[in-house]
């Protein structure tokens, strides 16, 4: 079931709400359990034959957490491996087994077969949330064990599907807390007006740009040097709308019940450098890489070369989790490679008193840090590697710089000056060409100069773990308070979004 459908706009959506807040004002446990079924509901509505894979692993994992909390040192650490391990299994059979065989198959010269894999919508998702529950019980972390509440931690339909990463300690105590189970107008409509502008980004700006990122990505024959960066970037505004719209529309879902998820994106492409992309970009993901991961093989806490080997191996892990291929692999080491310089010349640049805060230079490092996390990108869509060596090799001008033979009469003598230093033009695609940079222009001016969602809510605490920045541009006073103006302009933008719904699409973060 899509948030962005018709059904769970019109059917599920209300009918959940309304019976959690009838229920709710009589008994809370009643509430409670009924918000989980209802996300168990949810999550079956996709492939009901995993469901019992879902329930079995959260009664695991929640068996595993109460031996943790009740014994004692020794034993401790032991049911924490067991319970991580089988997680790791899990998780590894469904989504690498067939990644592994065949990469054995190349190297051994083996025709073993596997049969095709199905992968579990969400297990990446509830596989790590479930991991940071047991790691957290070990630390002493967790201090509520109801069964009821694990299973709508796990479960909690705004987030099971993609995200965020919930740590038990964020969520436990609103579960227990009794103002979630009464109506608050409050919550209704900050919710909505946070669901409604996550919707517009799906709808109206994700979806519209994914045809040009398909048209190269779906058939990258020799894309001259303008062809094949018109489609990298309308990926890169595809993939940010999409994601900021889910994440959007997770957080809005919640707060209509009461709940308030934590941030997990916030304007990655106005970073000044990769350290704080990842700091804004997935950042629950980034967060569980740093505090189980990264910290785990020791962090910064052994010297240099050990502190940018963690964080090769923590992002080539990163990779590896959002899907299994070489591609993902290259698209983690990039990030790693990134990383590590970042941290060097970061190191460097203290010790010779370089000015990273000045304007020239963040405005320089932004758009640098913006250009290599396209040029990953291009390994993250590709289907395999020689597809994004083909269009690694455009991105760089390897097949030339090409402009649709449209342009040419409106180039005049122009046009005689650009043949003469390479530029060839092609016959068709002029409208196409057009398309794709207009879209991509229109998305970069959204994404650079206004202000994201949270900006806007800022008045209301529009996510759990959300701190007031101050940010300069030329909207910087644009913030949504309740009044007429702007339920006047949310409901034109929901009519906008619901005439666009005829072909509802899965969101980008659905197949990790």
């Amino acid at each position: 079931m899509l948030f962005n459908s018709f059904g769970f706009l019109f059917l599920f959506l209300p009918v959940v709400l309304l019976v959690f807040l009838q229920i709710g004002r009589r008994n809370e446990i009643l509430a409670a359990t009924w918000l989980g079924a209802a996300s168990l509901f949810f999550y079956a509505w996709w492939d009901y034959r995993y469901l019992a894979l879902l329930l079995a692993s959260i009664v695991f994992n929640y068996c595993c957490g109460l031996r943790i909390a009740e014994s004692h040192t020794g034993a401790k650490k032991n049911w924490l491996i067991a319970g991580i391990a089988c997680d790791l299994i899990l998780l590894a059979y469904y989504k690498y087994a067939g990644f592994l065989v065949s990469v054995f198959n190349q190297v051994a010269d083996t025709p073993i077969f596997i049969k095709d894999i199905v992968l579990p919508i969400g297990i990446s998702f509830f596989t790590f949330t479930q991991i940071a529950f047991l790691v957290d019980t070990y630390q002493g972390k967790v201090k509520e064990y109801r069964f009821v509440h694990y299973l709508l931690f796990v479960t909690y339909f705004p987030h099971l599907i993609a995200g965020p990463v919930l740590h038990h300690k964020e969520m436990m105590p609103q579960f227990s807390d009794s103002k979630i189970y009464r109506l608050s107008w409050v919550n209704i409509s900050v919710g909505l007006s946070i669901f409604i502008i996550g919707l517009a980004k799906k709808v109206l700006i994700a979806d519209n740009i994914a045809p040009y990122a398909n048209d190269l990505f779906n058939h990258p024959i020799e894309p001259s040097l303008l062809v094949a960066w018109g489609g990298v970037l309308a990926y890169a505004f595809q993939i940010y709308f999409d994601f900021s719209g889910y994440s959007d529309m997770a957080i809005g879902l919640s707060r209509l019940f009461g709940i308030k998820l934590p941030l997990n994106f916030n304007s990655p492409y106005k970073s000044v450098n990769i350290v704080e992309f990842w700091r804004r970009w997935h950042m629950t993901l980034s967060r569980f890489l740093r505090d189980y991961l990264y910290i785990a093989l020791g962090g910064n806490r052994h010297g240099l070369l050990r502190r940018y080997a963690n964080l090769m191996i923590t992002m080539l892990l990163g990779g590896l989790w959002h899907g299994a291929g070489w591609t993902f692999l290259v698209w983690g080491g990039l990030h790693g490679i990134y990383l590590v310089i970042n941290h060097a010349w970061l190191a460097l640049a203290q010790k010779i008193g370089f000015p990273l805060a000045s304007l020239g230079w963040k405005l320089t490092a932004t758009i640098m840090t913006f250009i290599a996390v396209c040029f990953s990108w291009v390994f993250f869509r590709s289907v395999d590697l020689p597809t994004a060596q083909q269009i690694v090799r455009g991105l760089l001008g390897g097949f030339g710089v090409g402009i649709p033979n449209a342009f040419a009469a409106r180039l005049g003598e122009f046009k005689t000056l650009l043949e003469q230093v390479g530029v060839t033009f092609f016959l068709g695609g002029g409208t196409r060409f057009v398309e794709t940079w207009s879209w991509v222009i229109l998305a970069a001016g959204i994404a650079f100069f206004l202000p994201n969602t949270q900006q806007i809510m800022r008045r209301f605490e529009p996510a759990l773990d959300f701190t007031v920045t101050e940010f300069r541009t030329f909207f910087a006073n644009l913030y949504w308070h309740p009044s007429r103006s702007w339920a006047v302009s949310l409901g034109i933008v929901m009519i906008l979004c619901l005439l666009s719904l005829n072909k509802p699409s899965d969101f980008l973060y659905f197949q990790f």
